[in-house]
């Protein structure tokens, strides 16, 4: 799929209601795992301990960190949209945001996304991101929820 381009507040506003896009699929690795506790400083042995993992665990895996599921976001965001005219975009907030099923480790997921909101805030545009962060092969997803982007536009 072709990344949507927008230029403007205006060009983004005609996007409201619709589907935004797909990401391709990434995979949270194991190594990808441990880098990441890494850097939060969260080793909990569901999330870095393969071996405890596969008897203690009702997982019989090491689990992704929902925040690892979610950090993913940007990345996959910007698989699909590519906004252009851009002086800054702040990520603002998350909506409505719940976690629905463990990343095993070796899974891979991916983003869809669709518009839901927009506001003109004095020039600043207000974007609400409707997304789920889906499993490959599985059902149910392991992350959604809205988020609210600001999009700062060139005059």
């Amino acid at each position: 799929m072709e990344k949507l381009i927008i230029g403007s507040y205006e060009e983004f506003a005609t996007h409201l209601g619709e589907q935004l896009g797909v990401s391709d699929y990434v995979e949270l690795s194991q190594e990808r795992i441990n880098l990441f506790a890494d850097a939060t400083l969260d080793h909990q042995w569901i999330h870095v301990n393969p071996e405890k993992a596969s008897t203690d665990s009702p997982f019989h895996s090491t689990i992704a960190h929902g925040y690892l599921t979610l950090s993913m976001l940007p990345y996959l965001w910007n698989q699909i949209i590519q906004v252009d005219h851009l002086k800054m975009m702040i990520n603002y907030g998350m909506e409505k945001m719940k976690f629905g099923q463990a990343v095993l480790s070796g899974q891979r997921i991916r983003l869809v996304t669709s518009l839901q909101s927009i506001e003109n805030l004095r020039g600043v545009c207000k974007a609400g991101i409707k997304f789920a962060i889906e499993i490959e092969g599985e059902k149910k997803k392991a992350l959604e929820g809205v988020a609210i982007f600001l999009y700062y536009f060139e005059s």
